[in-house]
């Protein structure tokens, strides 16, 4: 556990000093938290994707799957990659089309928010999308229980879903260390200054990624922009220097959509997802929020980046950790 008034680490074998100390200790999903769900059908009519093991049995579930109503739910925000229920759902409409079989399966996307996404620009988009490949929205749906024994998901207000394969993206929590630590709120998120990623109980740790409680998406994205302002917040409390106000929420994704296509969207805190070029203003050759194929083989060519420059720590010259308006219709 972390010890924050005795600055150490404690392991179970030993302990760590710290002068600085910087959490990355991410989310995972709590099936648990939800009664019912991680009952006696989970992995068998009940699955997430979020692990291994979930996105295994679900491999193998839909191989021999004979077809029925879908369910493609969210518990509660905030989740690790907000997209990827969406894409789960695109992608298995191009998955049971190309089977022949797309007539057979009602699909249907389960969210407690107001709309499929986080943001309501996006949400336009996404909301046609949704339309034209035939998959149902239902919103405003708070789950309270899964009654797995009657394959169906029930909310506060005593809604009912019915289901033959739910596929549900469980509650997201921060590291159980979090916790013991008296570190995290409620979901063991840490409390973290929204534009410094210094925490706001103690000035010495900060926190990046998942783990924080910040407004922006749990994604891949934000936790290198995330970096890329740490980075130079650490240089400047060793030096006693005032820390940049720098971080703005910036978020890029891709999502996609089947058949080789894809949209990217490109957001922060204030500017809600816009229509434009990306990464080269008025060059692109990325669309921001329209479909299409660039866009799917941009996401492929972010493999190659990821691996030979992220992990790395290469800088990518053309992508800002902040946000900018140049190429984009604001």
């Amino acid at each position: 556990m972390i010890l924050p008034d005795e600055q150490k680490v404690q392991l179970q074998t030993k302990s760590l000093d710290y002068d600085i100390l910087i959490i990355a200790t991410g989310t995972k999903i709590v099936p648990e938290e939800t009664e019912g769900m991680k009952g006696p059908m989970w992995h068998k009519n009940i699955f997430d994707f979020y692990t291994y093991e979930g996105a295994k049995a679900l491999r193998n579930k839909l191989r021999k799957w004979k077809g029925g109503t879908m369910l493609v739910h969210i518990t509660e925000m905030p989740i690790k990659c907000p997209v990827a229920p969406l894409e789960f759902a695109f992608l298995a409409d191009a998955f049971f089309t190309n089977k022949g079989m797309r007539d057979s399966v009602h699909i249907k996307i389960v969210t407690p928010l107001s709309g499929v996404f986080t943001k309501q620009k996006a949400n336009e988009a996404l909301h046609h999308l949704l339309i034209e490949k035939n998959i149902e929205e239902v919103t405003d749906f708070n789950i309270e229980r899964v009654d797995y024994e009657n394959n169906k998901i029930i909310d506060y207000a005593d809604r009912e879903v019915a289901y033959d394969l739910l596929v549900t993206v469980p509650t997201n929590m921060g590291d159980p260390v979090i916790e013991r630590s008296g570190l995290g709120d409620e979901l063991h998120f840490v409390p973290t200054h929204k534009t410094t990623l210094q925490t706001i109980a103690h000035e010495n740790i900060f926190a990046l990624g998942d783990a924080t409680n910040l407004p922006a998406s749990k994604a891949g994205s934000v936790a290198h922009f995330e970096a890329e302002i740490l980075t130079e917040n650490i240089l400047r409390y060793i030096d006693g220097q005032p820390l940049k106000k720098e971080f703005d929420g910036h978020a890029n994704c891709f999502i996609e959509t089947g058949y080789n296509k894809a949209l990217l969207i490109d957001f922060n805190y204030t500017q809600e997802p816009v229509t434009g070029t990306f990464p080269f203003p008025g060059v692109g050759p990325l669309k921001l929020l329209e479909e299409s194929r660039s866009n799917h083989w941009g996401k492929m060519a972010f493999r190659w980046i990821y691996w030979n420059m992220l992990i790395k720590g290469v800088h990518i010259p053309f992508v800002s950790a902040t946000m900018t308006k140049k190429g984009k219709n604001i």
